[in-house]
């Protein structure tokens, strides 16, 4: 399996190309946390992760459990978890985008969409609680309508 697809290198060269130093910058992280986020989200990298725990605490009797044994285990696990938040943080939120372009250009294709849904996550919240209320009416009205056509239960 390729985690780096032709296009994103393509991009990236292309970047480089034209000396944006930024977009060259946030391309490269991009493919990076993509990456990342695959490699250390798998199988093999939670056994990983097991494996150096298992091993740390083999090795307490031999350095007598003693402050600086439980430091090496502190530091490594807050230095992997900071930087974790950065590269799940990053993929969450193109995954995010992503699932609401996809959700818009279904709107917009379909006949009597409301349109005004697009890019609801731009909505205050003020208004997106009036269109939670409308929803709710909504469903309310459809639950009445279907049960007013449900045939009479025998008792």
């Amino acid at each position: 399996m390729r985690i780096v697809s032709e296009t994103q290198i393509a991009e990236l060269k292309k970047h480089e190309r034209e000396g944006d130093l930024f977009c060259v910058i946030s391309d490269a992280f991009r493919v990076f946390a993509r990456t990342s986020s695959n490699v250390l989200g798998s199988a093999w990298a939670f056994a990983g992760a097991i494996f150096i725990i298992v091993v740390w605490a083999l090795t307490g009797p031999t350095f007598h459990f003693s402050d600086t044994w439980q430091l090496i285990i502190n530091t490594g696990t807050t230095i992997v978890t900071f930087l974790m938040v950065f590269l799940i943080q990053n993929t969450q939120n193109r995954d995010a985008k992503a699932t609401q372009l996809k959700l818009d250009e279904i709107i917009r294709a379909l006949k009597g969409a409301r349109n005004q849904l697009v890019d609801l996550e731009n909505m205050s919240d003020e208004d997106m609680k009036k269109l939670g209320e409308q929803f709710k009416r909504l469903r309310e009205k459809a639950e009445r309508r279907a049960i007013s056509r449900e045939p009479a239960q025998a008792e």
